[in-house]
């Protein structure tokens, strides 16, 4: 295969996505119909060292059992139902399994509060919650206050009136009749919260998966030899996508692990697995740098390609990552109503610190909040052609929110970019998230990037903060690779440092150091809350992070 050549391939794209279609029987049965049947589709490990491996054969047969298994609970067509499972092979079942017989499944994390899973299962009237020993407590709490809630399913031991798992699967069959869905029928939901009020369901259609094709052809670079790893969670949009279901609808493999992420722990999986693709997040790729020579503790010499997404990747982390591991991280946006279809793909120059441009099949434009698109240059808002067949189809029972997203034949995303002579995409923040002081619209990344660029700085956020003189200064939360380095000094180090990277204008007032930043179940930095607690600081009595 030659090299890639994005104008060519961009200009001849062309979906072809079949009218009758099921996310489960694409992800699975067809490839137990071919030589693949016996291929690994999933490669597992915890914590505690436990392993295991599962076939294309093996996930046929068990997400066949776990559709008889709602069907034998009267799940019809359209039925919700939530997961709250951690990595383990049966949120890929259970999910699948689901989608199979039409049935809607809706991943959610683990760590959320008993009224968080209240307010999902009450929003979207699931009728079964599928969880473990460790995480059904909080289920417990609130299933009273749940009238659409019928059963809840766990994996492992089960009390009282909860249905265990491993029963249910043994006496269902493994010969399942797959519900004939449609491409734009509902297949999942994925919860987003968005800057004011209660998460949005974000509703996804069958045709989701085939409609993102280029991120794993293009942006993932995957191949059928390959096996692809997540850092993160499966109830995240992201490592559902990149690390579960657009690989194997082309039959690939893939790697997830159960437990908190700790980069050692990752460099010796990478090892072990012999990893070939990686998929991560800036917070994690972050982390594996402050190991210390880490590129002669691990043979990672079968890993040839890394992407990142979730917040923009600052360029010194890419920097850093080629200079020690020879490998470019490719940087990508996206987001849970349309996932990623800006990035930086393998055979396409690359510029540092840019989201990419457009993935094939995916047009996208900068435009004003009316949906009219902007000249080249002019930052305004990301959007998406709203026929794009990866783009979410509306926010469940939010008719209104579904209708301020879509103008004009665009979806407007809400993160301001600019497009440059060469038709690269350039982050600037959220629409709320741009910092006006002095004059200037200040990008809070092109600060984080500078000040991440700094030797003793680990990670950074950076917001406006309320000054009596200027409106606004740009003030930034920094976390330290030492912590016992914090002094005057280094702040001033830091604001000379910035002011020599950065246009100088832009480089914080004020910083304060912390031990840890706020950031959402998917790694993101949560500026709002920052920005929140500095008006509370200097506009209504002081409050610590």
């Amino acid at each position: 295969m030659g090299e890639f050549n994005y104008e060519k391939v961009y200009n001849s794209w062309k979906w072809d996505i079949p009218d009758d279609y099921n996310i489960g029987y694409d992800c699975v049965d067809k490839h137990t119909e071919t030589e693949k049947k016996n291929k690994i589709a999933l490669y597992w490990e915890d914590a505690e060292g436990n392993t295991d491996k599962l076939t294309y054969n093996d996930m046929k047969r068990l997400t066949n059992k776990f559709g008889n298994v709602l069907r034998d609970l009267g799940f019809k067509k359209g039925d919700r139902f939530l997961i709250r499972l951690p990595n383990v092979p049966e949120f890929q079942v259970s999910f699948l399994g689901g989608v199979k017989i039409g049935a809607v499944p809706i991943p959610s994390s683990v760590m959320f509060k008993a009224h968080e899973v209240e307010y999902r299962i009450k929003d979207s009237s699931s009728k079964v919650v599928i969880t473990t020993p460790q995480y059904v407590k909080e289920v417990n709490e609130i299933k009273e206050n749940c009238t659409s809630l019928e059963n809840i399913i766990v994996v492992g031991e089960a009390y009282d009136d909860q249905l265990s798992y491993d029963d249910l699967m043994r006496k269902a069959s493994q010969n399942l009749d797959i519900e004939p869905t449609k491409k734009d029928d509902m297949a999942f939901f994925c919860y987003t919260s968005g800057t004011t009020g209660d998460p949005k369901g974000a509703v996804h259609l069958h045709r989701w998966v085939p409609g993102n094709d280029p991120s794993v052809l293009f942006w993932q670079d995957a191949k059928d030899d390959d096996i692809l790893a997540h850092t993160g969670d499966l109830n995240w949009i992201f490592p559902l996508g990149n690390g579960f279901l657009y690989p194997w609808r082309h039959g690939f493999s893939t790697f997830i692990y159960d437990g908190r992420f700790n980069p050692e722990r990752w460099y010796s999986l990478l090892e072990k697995y012999k990893i070939t693709v990686l998929a991560s997040v800036p917070t994690a790729y972050r982390m594996f740098l402050t190991v210390k020579d880490a590129e002669k503790k691990y043979d990672l010499s079968n890993l040839r390609h890394c992407i990142s997404a979730g917040e923009p990747l600052n360029p010194e982390v890419i920097k850093r990552w080629k200079q020690r591991f020879g490998i470019e991280i490719h940087d990508g946006i996206g987001m849970t109503e349309v996932m990623v279809y800006l990035s930086n793909i393998k055979g396409m120059k690359i510029k540092p610190g840019s989201c990419g441009k457009p993935q094939p099949g995916k047009i996208c434009a900068i435009v004003d909040h009316d949906g009219n698109p902007l000249p080249r240059g002019e930052s305004g808002i990301l959007a998406v052609k709203e026929n794009d067949p990866g783009l979410f189809k509306e926010y469940w029972n939010k008719p209104d929110k579904t209708r301020e997203c879509f103008k004009n034949g665009w979806f407007l995303t809400g993160d301001v970019l600019y497009q440059d002579e060469e038709g690269y995409y350039w982050f600037s923040g959220r629409d709320d998230d741009l910092i006006m002081a002095a004059g200037y619209r200040i990008s809070p990344f092109e600060v984080e990037s500078a000040v991440i660029s700094h030797p003793d700085v680990l990670e950074c956020a950076v917001v406006a903060s309320p000054d009596e003189i200027r409106g606004v200064i740009v003030k930034a939360f920094v976390v330290l690779h030492d912590k016992s380095k914090a002094s005057g000094d280094l702040v001033r180090d830091i604001q000379e440092h910035t002011k020599m990277v950065a246009a100088p204008y832009k480089y914080p007032r004020e910083i304060e150091f912390v031990d840890e930043l706020p950031k959402t179940q998917s790694g993101k930095i949560k500026r709002k809350q920052l920005r929140e607690l500095e008006r509370e600081r200097k506009l209504g009595g002081v409050k610590k992070l």
